[in-house]
């Protein structure tokens, strides 16, 4: 549009300045680029065209005019003498779109039962333990976010949320402004408004609270998810937002690639080592331990000096495939999380054995490794996370991509109920029901002897080893705690537990 114009209208607005003030028209209007439609132009007479517009608006409905463009020869050419009024159908020259819109009472959040998360405009709770970890905060509006909120009618000086679920389901509960859109001093457009939406999410009480206390003040995070229909039914600390490397839960995804590449199999055995050397460099197993044995004995006992080397063999290419599959490297489908990262050019054998055992620089979040736990539990199908109720109640066991084979999945199934019967994470274990799970002790810095230094992690699901998919699954992170085997999967059992009990 801009080499349309006239060389003083160029001048006047360049490129970079006509398109902002374009946009920022749009916004007014609640309109986007994709929501404008130009009639067939008409000649008005003296080089003047009259373009007839309908522009869909998100909160006035549809808005239709016409816009006159004044063409001029410039030099050999013919062009249009652009003029601001020209952005929007009906503006005279000299005027501006303005709107003025006024916020309907926001809507209420709910858990899954319908207990009162947070309503009203003090965002009060019938059950405050529970949602003063979940509920978030509203504030004024983020800088960062001015322009996509403006776009949707709401006032500058509006709360909005800005954490927890008043962000992630800021579009439903802030409700649609009333108000006008004026062209000078006439209005051209009303809004009636709707109040916000009434949200029932996939929290729990009873799991939230296990959640909470598992925590205990420390830094990092759970979550409780439903493997069926991905609900999301807890989460506490920094569970969304904090990357930290997943350490040893990783070699879920490392063996799964190993497995469905055939580079591996359960008939596979390794040396019993207490390391092993990767380009020049050795990786030791924890606490120098020598193990090896059967795949399912070294998944159990968490070799590295098996994993780091098997990652090596499988490669980088389809190690990160392997990741991706499980959802590395994808924005989250829930608002505000962070993107759990995997380099997708990993380097020499010695990157890639780091990578496939969850060291190096890959990067995962709670909910991220509830994921895989997850699509492990749904044979090998991934499921979209969600804390909406509604969209929990819309999706089936059987759907999602097949991100691992489901043999794959049922043999990581047995390795991971290995894991909690006689490996590392016997701590996570449930009287009466079966649990797979995996340990993760992520270095932070190395070497050291400092507990401090590493993360601790687990993630699993129950019960296990059934014709049914599991309906529970739960992701663990402390930060700075030491083994994951004796400070996150006695956590996690006690999130699980909370999950069976619901039942």
């Amino acid at each position: 549009m801009h080499a349309q114009l006239t060389t003083q209208a160029q001048e006047s607005s360049p490129l970079l300045d006509f398109a902002q003030s374009n946009r920022t028209t749009l916004a007014t209007a609640t309109a986007t680029e994709r929501s404008v439609r130009a009639g067939e132009p008409k000649k008005a007479g003296d080089g003047r065209w009259r373009v007839p517009l309908t522009i869909r608006t998100r909160i006035f409905g549809t808005v239709r005019g016409d816009v006159v463009l004044q063409t001029v020869e410039d030099g050999d050419n013919t062009r249009i003498a652009w003029i601001p009024s020209n952005a929007f159908p009906d503006l005279r020259p000299g005027q501006q779109l303005t709107r003025n819109t006024t916020m309907p009472e926001r809507g209420s959040l709910l858990t899954k039962d319908g207990q009162v998360l947070a309503e009203g405009s003090a965002r009060t709770s019938s059950i405050p333990a529970v949602s003063s970890e979940v509920v978030g905060q509203i504030g004024p509006i983020p800088a960062g976010r001015a322009l996509e909120i403006d776009a949707l009618g709401i006032p500058p000086d509006a709360q909005v949320g800005i954490s927890g679920l008043e962000l992630i389901f800021q579009p439903q509960l802030a409700g649609r402004p009333s108000g006008t859109l004026s062209a000078g001093n006439r209005v051209i457009a009303r809004s009636a408004g709707s109040s916000g939406e009434k949200v029932r999410t996939t929290i729990v009480p009873s799991v939230e609270l296990a959640a909470i206390s598992a925590m205990t003040g420390r830094q990092g995070g759970v979550v409780a998810m439903n493997p069926r229909n991905g609900a999301i039914e807890a989460f506490a600390g920094q569970a969304f937002s904090l990357l930290q490397p997943p350490g040893s839960t990783f070699k879920v995804v490392s063996t799964a690639g190993a497995l469905d590449a055939g580079v591996a199999s359960t008939k596979s055995t390794y040396p019993f080592m207490s390391g092993v050397e990767l380009s020049g460099f050795r990786i030791s197993n924890a606490g120098g331990e020598v193990c090896g044995g059967t795949l399912g004995e070294a998944f159990a006992e968490s070799c590295n000096s098996v994993f780091a080397p098997l990652g090596a063999k499988l490669g980088g290419a389809k190690l990160v495939a392997a990741a991706q599959r499980f959802g590395f490297n994808r924005i989250s489908p829930i608002p505000g999380a962070a993107q759990s990262t995997i380099p997708v050019q990993l380097g020499d054998d010695l990157n890639v054995g780091a990578s496939a055992i969850g060291q190096g620089q890959v990067q995962a979040s709670t909910l991220q490794m509830t994921l895989v736990a997850a699509t492990v539990a749904r044979r090998g199908r991934l499921v979209t996370p969600t804390l909406s109720q509604a969209k929990a109640d819309q999706t089936k066991p059987s759907s999602g991509a097949q991100a691992i084979k489901a043999s794959t999945a049922e043999i990581l199934e047995r390795f991971m109920i290995g894991v909690v019967r006689g490996g590392t994470g016997t701590a996570a274990a449930v009287p009466g029901v079966t649990v797979a799970g995996k340990t993760g002790t992520a270095e932070l810095r190395s070497p050291s002897e400092n507990p401090e230094d590493t993360d601790a992690w687990f993630i699993a699901f129950a019960p296990a080893g059934k014709k049914k998919i599991a309906s529970g699954a739960v992701g663990v992170l402390f930060v700075g705690a030491g083994a994951g085997g004796e400070t996150a999967a006695p956590a996690a059992q006690g999130v699980l537990s909370a999950m069976l009990a619901q039942r």
